[in-house]
């Protein structure tokens, strides 16, 4: 028994070791990538300064459709069809409630334009332009009181379903998005280190979620253990082959918007093995509590079965479970990618060959953001296992 408890306190200084490898190794990379921002910023900041010059009163404030004083539909010469209104709205908001305002779309051709109907709670954005004048323009609709009936039907089905412990996963997940908007985001903002700071954010968030949901059990730590360990691992393929296929962490366009607007503080390479960490930890979270349950489950109801036994019946179920998740997970990015994926598809330079798709920085952060979550959470599976298998005591589940 001491010597289980002597292994399983010095797997905490080895997790320490590998995790300030990681933000080390990643640190490395953070000059180039801050060179590549500056340069980014310096190209943008002129252009940032005059627009803030001459749209020096904006606001954006939610109002609804009253009247639809012209409604056309124009064929494009592509074939599609431009709707162009002219609307009359009344304000919702303080400062702009029960005020009639127009907006004239039929000076515009915006090809994902809405077609609005008396009713509609739109979002509504205003300006002053630079000879005097008001502007009001319909950017799209307003969607607050459909997403929090959603949300209501969310919370209800949680709490009916899961009872007790599914208020407690509620809190687990408030805790989360309350980790996310009130620590990792400011912090990046800031200009820290966004591999570092989503680590030590996903370390509360795991150490708090597993004690809250599971409880404050030996099965809870042993757990927290194996995902830490089992990040560890991503977070280290994750820059070694980012690395090696040289992603800057450009290949979108609102990468290089969040460097021009947060005037080069944002490390963008970083940002990119953040999310990487944070795709994987989901899904981590769900792999390993299972595997160590089901290891628990076997040792309560045979306490004859050998560790090699119960190790080789869990890894089974595990591998089973396994093949379920590494396709969720790349469901997931191919659903979020699917647009990309269409491009790609269309055979037009330059996305002609297989080589010249997965050459594009775009396709390749995918596919490196996809296979690094995989293996990791291929690796959790037999990690968890282990540990589970090794530490814990049947004795101890007797007396339960």
């Amino acid at each position: 028994m001491k010597i289980k408890l002597l292994l399983f306190f010095i797997l905490f200084p080895i997790t320490l070791f590998g995790l300030f490898q990681t933000v080390n190794f990643a640190n490395a990379q953070e000059e180039n990538s801050n060179n590549l921002n500056e340069e980014i910023v310096s190209e943008e900041a002129a252009p940032q300064e005059i627009d803030l010059q001459i749209n020096s009163v904006e606001e954006i404030f939610k109002a609804r459709v009253v009247e639809v004083i012209e409604n056309n539909s124009i064929l494009r010469d592509d074939g599609s069809i431009s709707i162009q209104q002219k609307l009359k709205l009344i304000g919702l908001e303080d400062g702009w409630r029960n005020k009639e305002v127009f907006f004239n779309g039929t000076e515009y051709d915006v090809s994902s334009a809405s077609e609005y109907k008396v009713g509609d709670k739109v979002l509504v954005h205003y300006s002053v332009e630079p000879s005097g004048g008001e502007s009001f323009y319909v950017i799209g609709f307003s969607r607050t009181s459909s997403i929090y009936w959603l949300v209501l039907l969310f919370i209800l089905t949680v709490v009916i379903i899961g009872r007790f412990k599914g208020a407690r996963a509620l809190v687990v997940l408030l805790l989360t998005f309350l980790v996310i908007l009130k620590f990792i985001i400011p912090k990046i903002l800031s200009g820290a280190d966004p591999l570092f700071i989503t680590i030590v954010g996903s370390l509360f968030i795991l150490v708090f979620g597993v004690y809250i949901t599971e409880g404050l059990k030996r099965t809870s730590t042993i757990s927290i253990f194996s995902i830490l360990i089992s990040l560890i691992i991503t977070g280290l393929l994750s820059i070694w082959f980012s690395s090696i296929t040289k992603l800057t962490g450009f290949a979108s366009e609102e990468a290089t918007y969040l460097v021009g607007l947060a005037g080069g503080n944002i490390n963008i390479k970083g940002l990119l093995l953040a999310g990487i960490i944070i795709g994987a930890l989901g899904v981590l979270d769900d792999v390993i509590i299972s595997q160590v349950a089901l290891v628990k489950e076997l040792k309560i109801s045979n306490s004859e079965l050998s560790k090699n036994q119960i190790y080789k019946q869990a890894m089974r179920v595990g591998v089973s479970h396994l093949s379920s998740m590494i396709n969720t997970l790349f469901l997931a990015y191919a659903g979020a990618s699917l647009p990309l994926l269409i491009l790609f598809s269309v055979k037009q330079e330059p996305f002609l060959t297989f080589n010249q798709v997965i050459d594009n920085e775009m396709m390749a952060t995918e596919i490196v953001r996809a296979l690094t979550g995989s293996i990791g959470i291929i690796l959790a599976v037999p990690i968890a296992t282990f540990l589970a298998v090794n530490f814990i005591s049947k004795e101890k589940l007797r007396k339960q």
